[in-house]
């Protein structure tokens, strides 16, 4: 079958795009076609086609989100007007894109779920609609697990959000990536949903030490008997950085060193990363926290001029232990990453996903409730930390259980019985 995907941007280290290519990996083992529409191009890949108008950066979008969702007082029908012949020319573009790619099922990913890319959702609907293509919304996150982000003054703007985000279409299917939103979409919208859960590949290395990333503690300033405490995620209010950092405080090791792997570009303002470096420099730690987020991207960067940039996984492969004390995810990349780079994990159960979908499985962590460090967290973090055997005997402990529930395998599992019902469709 010949697949068509389309997403605002691929190529990066935001987990949209992490899993969209983990589709693509086990849709292609699957003997399946992939092609690829999307605004941006993070990073080089095969069989990829952009159409600009659907980055979240297009100057369009941008100005869209400000007036659609900020204090911008605009006039309605303009903006309306405006956003439906923005949508018309994306709907030309994508309906191009699906003829010359002679596309057989259509999987959008989070652009029928989260208005962050409004035209985008406007176009794709009408696309699904009046072509009947078998259709998948992949639904990562919904708007009303925004909080207020996405509430909006304007009447039309709001109709929009009910016709298409989510999309409820016959000929569309959707699928969620943990219990609470299928019972969320089930409840609000009275939508049905598959489960497919976030995986990883467990049978590729990943996180493996080797003569590049044995030079990355000294290419950040670390000194080789350093403790190595690594925070993969980008800096957003929600992944709870402070506590990581706080940690860092109560463990009273200057050999500890936290790394900041992410950077706060999609967050709004610099307002948590100055809270961020305010914390650290008032708990006397601030030469221990290095926000790194220019060393690292999804793949290593060869520079002519100035430092290495290193890969997720060699972040992973010099890390003694990793913090995820998120007070929200949709999933947890990041939790399964650390599983297949067997490196321990420090968790806040973040409900109401965590402990339905993951840590009830019996993973081995220091696991903390709302954000709160307690001194047997901090003991166990420090046991952790300085026993090698502990480090050990809990990450192939967890790797194991990791390939039993969220691996490629699994993946290939769900997809096939999602395909059998989408292909009925044509």
């Amino acid at each position: 079958m010949k697949i068509g995907i389309v997403l605002g941007r691929i190529g990066g280290v935001d987990g949209v795009a992490l899993v969209t290519e983990k589709w693509i990996a086990v849709f292609k083992r699957m003997g399946h076609s992939i092609s690829v529409l999307t605004g941006e191009l993070e990073a080089k890949l095969p069989d990829v086609s952009v159409l600009s108008e659907l980055a979240f950066s297009h100057p369009a979008c941008v100005r869209a989100q400000e007036e659609a969702f900020e204090s911008h007082e605009v006039e309605e029908a303009e903006l309306l007007e405006r956003l439906a012949s923005e949508a018309r020319q994306i709907e030309q573009g994508i309906l191009s894109w699906m003829h010359n790619e002679a596309i057989e099922l259509l999987i959008t990913e989070n652009s029928t779920t989260l208005p962050c890319h409004l035209t985008m959702g406007m176009a794709l609907r009408e696309v699904i609609l009046q072509t009947g293509i078998p259709a998948v919304s992949h639904d990562h996150d919904f708007h009303w697990e925004r909080g207020r982000r996405y509430e909006t003054q304007y009447r039309g703007i709001q109709e929009i959000i009910d016709d298409c985000f989510p999309l409820d279409l016959p000929n569309l299917r959707h699928v969620v990536i943990n219990h609470y939103s299928q019972e969320l979409l089930q409840r609000e919208r009275e939508i049905a949903s598959l489960v497919i859960p976030n995986v990883m590949d467990f049978e590729t290395p990943f996180g493996v030490k080797d003569h590049v990333n044995d030079l990355l503690p000294e290419s950040l300033g670390f000194d080789k008997d350093d403790i190595l405490l690594f925070q993969i995620t980008r800096i957003v209010r929600r992944k709870g950085i402070e506590t990581a950092i706080e940690l860092v405080e109560r463990l009273q090791n200057q050999r500890v060193k936290m790394v900041v792997t992410g950077t706060a570009q999609d967050d709004f303002g610099s307002e948590y990363m100055d809270e961020l470096c305010q914390k650290a420099l008032d708990l006397g730690v601030e030469d221990q926290v290095l926000f790194a987020g220019d060393r690292f991207a999804n793949l290593r960067k060869n520079q002519h001029k100035g430092p290495s940039v290193y890969s997720l996984s060699d972040a992973y492969a010099q890390a003694h232990a990793c913090t995820y004390f998120s007070s929200y995810e949709g999933f947890g990349n990041a939790f399964i990453e650390a599983l297949v780079a067997r490196r321990p994990l420090f968790v806040n159960n973040y409900k109401p996903v965590y402990w339905s979908d993951i840590g009830a499985k019996g993973f081995r962590t220091v696991q903390i409730e709302d954000n709160q460090l307690t001194d047997e967290a901090v003991s166990k973090a420090h046991e952790v930390l300085h026993c090698a055997d502990t480090r050990r005997d809990w990450s192939e402990f967890n790797f194991e259980l990791g390939r039993t529930h969220f691996s490629y395998a699994i993946l290939e599992e769900k997809l096939s019985l999602l395909l059998e019902p989408c292909t009925d469709l044509s």
